[in-house]
């Protein structure tokens, strides 16, 4: 949030503002298959203590050069070092459940660190930002990372005795499974719909005028409803369907986008992010329960990283065309427009039924 909000201060407009947050993406479409391959073969730590590194160093810059050139330095390597670290943390998590449910459920346990960050990270931005500046801020964020190092050094390596050095097929042969597509073209979904989200609101509230705080508060908002959802799914995880829970929420997601525009105020800009984070939040556990079971545990970090290709491939092109359709269409019509696109595309999900319990090779 802090980034495109100060590009949007200097005058850059929503292009300049799209164009910084697809640069956080593109890192990872050319580091993620190297950096699966890293993770299969050095596990968790050697990985994360990389990305750490990165982050600390991008954020560090933006706080003592917050100008748009070194802002786009910052975003490329905190863009590559959330990639690293998210790929090396899902394929360990991925390998210690040992069942359909217990992928559920660690997933979603997992995925609540990521929803409660995207609460406390726009939240306390916004504050430090309307009290103390943007250089301010930069400098909190900066040493955030640093305190995961903490909290991941003490974990145990899970051993690699099943991992082969060498595979008869590249990494892109895992697209000729047609559920991975499929399942692919879901995560698509997802991944456009959180984007369209973190994009559009900041530039919404700019245009209504709402401060910085009160932005971070409404970002917040589903933050908290995707950490709360994500609570709730491993009490109930025997009880879900995978393939029916994504529809669903991809579904719901599309409809709330059409409804989104017509909240004027504060708060129902909030409840609607609030929705949108309930539907949101289920999405990811789900999917990477899917992508488990559906490849060979000696291929979990590739197909992580396929993952990450396709969805920053979008993630790259989508605020660009976020920033373009919005000048153009202004935000109502953006909302609109994605909010059909993604209540169309929701039906891919049905072609995911007889898919899950059945996965190859956990």
């Amino acid at each position: 949030m802090a980034a495109p909000l100060l590009v949007l201060s200097l005058g850059y407009g929503k292009v300049g503002a799209g164009v910084l947050v697809a640069l956080f993406a593109f890192t990872q479409i050319f580091l993620s298959l190297p950096a699966g391959r890293f993770a299969d073969r050095h596990g968790l730590k050697r990985p994360v203590g990389l990305a750490i590194i990165a982050a600390t160093t991008g954020v560090g810059l933006a706080a003592m050069w917050p100008i748009y050139p070194v802002l786009c330095v910052s975003a490329l390597l905190v863009g590559g070092a959330i990639g690293g670290a998210t790929i090396a943390l899902q394929r360990h998590v991925g390998r210690a459940a040992q069942t359909p449910t217990q992928l559920k459920q660690v997933f979603s346990w997992l995925s609540i660190a990521p929803a409660a960050s995207n609460f406390l990270g726009p939240f306390a931005a916004g504050l430090v930002i309307d009290h103390f500046g943007f250089r301010a801020a930069f400098a909190m964020l900066a040493a955030l990372p640093l305190l995961a190092w903490f909290l991941v050094r003490t974990a145990r390596e899970l051993p690699n005795e099943d991992v082969r050095p060498a595979h008869t097929e590249t990494a892109w042969g895992l697209l000729r499974e047609p559920g991975f597509r499929r399942l692919l073209l879901m995560n698509w979904c997802f991944s456009s719909s959180w984007d369209l989200h973190g994009f559009m609101v900041p530039v919404l509230g700019h245009d209504r005028g709402l401060s910085a705080t009160v932005i971070g508060s409404i970002l917040g908002a589903f933050a908290i409803s995707a950490v709360l959802i994500r609570v709730v799914i491993p009490t109930i995880a025997d009880r879900l369907h995978e393939w029916a829970l994504i529809t669903a929420a991809v579904a719901a997601t599309g409809v709330l986008f059409l409804i989104y525009p017509l909240a004027e105020s504060p708060l129902t800009m909030a409840a609607c992010s609030a929705m949108i984070g309930i539907a949101l939040g289920t999405v990811q556990p789900m999917i990477l329960s899917m992508l488990h079971q559906m490849t060979p545990r000696h291929r979990h970090g590739e197909a992580l990283a396929i993952r990450l290709v396709s969805l920053n491939l979008s993630s790259v092109a989508m605020p660009v065309m976020f920033g373009v359709l919005g000048g153009l269409l202004g935000a109502t019509g953006l909302f609109w427009m994605m909010g059909l696109t993604i209540v169309a595309t929701s039906r891919l999900g049905y072609g995911l039924r007889n898919i899950g319990e059945h996965g190859a090779d956990h």
